[in-house]
């Protein structure tokens, strides 16, 4: 039996996945703390725990993410880009698209055969459309960000919020808030504007379906709602889609092992 670990340090959270043998998950985990403080080292501690592992078990590991040359732990470092197609081609084979909405960056894969990747796009300069917008959002309504889903469901009508810069859609929802909109409202039209700008991404790289989308964001089906509705098309949210980066790294770290063993036999 081979253990291969994948972690992905964001810049919020840090994200870890144990691999059997290239094939199985055998655990996976999310901590806050991101490249800040000691989340890597939690989320890696978190993930051997729930596997029943240790880590001189691990036979080979890969670090992702923004945080990934600071990771000591590693035996080796890979774009985040790799990782995502990686591990989205692992959980859908006909996958051919990738969305994946951290908490400070989105990014629009396209997949060629075999996983291979063929085309991205990301938005990294700017927090509209992530995890961080929530976030803010969340915070001017006074309400957990794990609650706007919910709350959006409940809408029976929809808040333009026009503004793609945070700062100012902060505004526009405290302004609507004043002015006596419904939060669930306001909620609805902060959806629709991630999905607005998701998907002006999306059509730079050019969409195909499958279309898996990922990342912390793909937990809020308001999101995921608005952006294929935007796109026009179902959208799969996969089963690790928060720690499908990592999940690609111990894929790698699986394929490096193995490479390494070959070349000294």
């Amino acid at each position: 039996m081979t253990l291969t670990m994948g972690v992905d340090l964001g810049s919020i959270t840090a994200k870890c996945v144990l691999l059997q043998d290239g094939c199985r998950v055998l655990a996976d985990c999310v901590v806050k703390g991101g490249m800040i403080g000691d989340g890597a080292q939690k989320a890696v501690t978190e993930a051997l725990h729930r596997a029943g592992a240790a880590l001189t078990d691990i036979a080979y590991t890969v670090a992702t993410g923004y945080g990934r040359v600071i990771f000591a732990g590693a035996n080796e470092e890979m774009s985040e880009i790799g990782c995502h197609g990686k591990g989205a081609y692992f959980q859908e084979p006909e996958a051919r698209t990738v969305i994946d909405i951290g908490g400070q960056d989105a990014k629009v894969i396209r997949l060629g055969a075999g996983g291979r990747v063929s085309n991205f796009a990301m938005n990294e300069k700017c927090a509209a459309g992530t995890g961080r917008f929530l976030e803010v959002m969340a915070q001017a309504l006074s309400h957990p960000v794990a609650e706007l889903a919910r709350l959006g469901s409940q809408a029976t009508g929809k808040v333009s919020i026009s503004s793609t810069c945070t700062v100012f859609a902060e505004s526009e929802v405290i302004s609507s808030l004043a002015a006596g909109c419904p939060v669930a409202d306001i909620v609805a039209g902060i959806h629709e504007s991630i999905a607005r700008r998701i998907a002006g991404l999306a059509y730079r790289v050019g969409p195909e379906e499958k279309i898996l989308v990922t990342g912390g964001v793909a937990q809020n089906r308001g999101v995921v709602s608005a952006l294929a509705e935007k796109l026009g098309c179902e959208l799969l949210v996969p089963q690790f889609a928060q720690t499908n980066g990592a999940l690609g790294a111990a894929l790698y770290a699986f394929e490096k092992f193995r490479l390494a063993a070959d070349h000294v036999d």
